[in-house]
């Protein structure tokens, strides 16, 4: 009896010292890559970085500075477009699943929402360009946010039906008891109590269209300039590194995008950690 003890006592150690060796393995590459993108990204970081244009050839075999400024003023403005359209629709339809799960309509948006959240992205912009690009005869900013905005609904609409799903059934019963309507119980009781991990899923939809580069190749194009006009070409972060690397006299600015790139993101994950903890508990 005690040797079976002893055994079972040693494979569970065992098993645990494995287990905690293959993650710290799997951290690894992270934790080089992010090292190596921080020590020859930083030395770029400038007050003319984040905002100057894109300098062109001829300019940095000059000596002049450029920054990246461009691409995030064209990042920001398409990530908020896209997010006006995508959260709206993604919490409502995540919130009509959560609701009505046991109906047919609900399992077919369920089916297409995990067929689009699996489709490659450099698919959707081909899409986008043959939607949009093609009849308006031409590369947009507009376009790019469509492509970010579908990337992102799918999340989106998984983060909402799950942080429904774990609301207690007791809140809605008292709603209904008290006589609420069925608006005023999602609006008012539901959806503020799994705000935690719908706003975590939003965060982390962000994220996640942050560093697509294939969609916006087909929809947005780039433009070295500042450009506010949605409708035209318009540059953004993912893009930029992309051109830098392109181009043997820009390949310099390709580290610093890059880190900056990735720091956003970090930044995103990390809140929205912080944010599901906190109206976690």
């Amino acid at each position: 009896m005690k040797d079976n003890t002893k055994r079972r006592i040693f494979l569970s150690h065992a098993l645990h010292y494995a287990v905690c060796s293959i993650a710290a393995l799997t951290a690894v590459p992270l934790f080089l890559i992010v090292l190596k993108v921080f020590t020859a990204g930083i030395g770029g970081f400038s007050v003319a970085f984040f905002t100057e244009s894109a300098p062109s050839a001829y300019k940095t075999l000059m000596g002049e500075s450029g920054g990246i400024a461009s691409g995030i003023i064209g990042t920001l403005m398409m990530l908020l477009m896209a997010s006006a359209v995508a959260i709206p629709l993604g919490v409502l339809a995540g919130t009509y699943m959560s609701e009505y799960k046991h109906k047919r309509f609900p399992a077919v948006i369920s089916f297409l929402t995990d067929l689009l959240q699996g489709t490659p992205s450099v698919i959707l912009g081909i899409v986008i360009y043959a939607c949009i690009v093609v009849p308006t005869g031409g590369y947009s900013g507009f376009a790019g946010s469509v492509a970010l905005g579908i990337m992102m609904l799918p999340l989106i609409i998984r983060s909402t039906e799950e942080a429904l799903n774990i609301v207690p059934p007791t809140l809605r019963e008292a709603s209904v008891a008290l006589g609420a309507s069925f608006p005023t119980t999602v609006f008012r009781v539901l959806l503020p109590n799994a705000f935690g991990g719908v706003f975590t899923g939003i965060l982390l939809a962000i994220s996640r269209v942050l560093g697509e580069t294939a969609p916006l190749m087909f929809t947005a194009l780039g433009c070295a300039s500042v450009r506010w006009d949605l409708t035209k070409p318009m540059s953004a972060v993912p893009l930029m590194i992309w051109e830098f690397w392109t181009d043997a006299n820009l390949q310099e600015l390709v580290w610093s995008a890059a880190l900056f790139l990735l720091l956003l993101v970090l930044f995103l994950n990390f809140l929205a950690k912080y944010i599901e903890k906190k109206f976690t508990r």
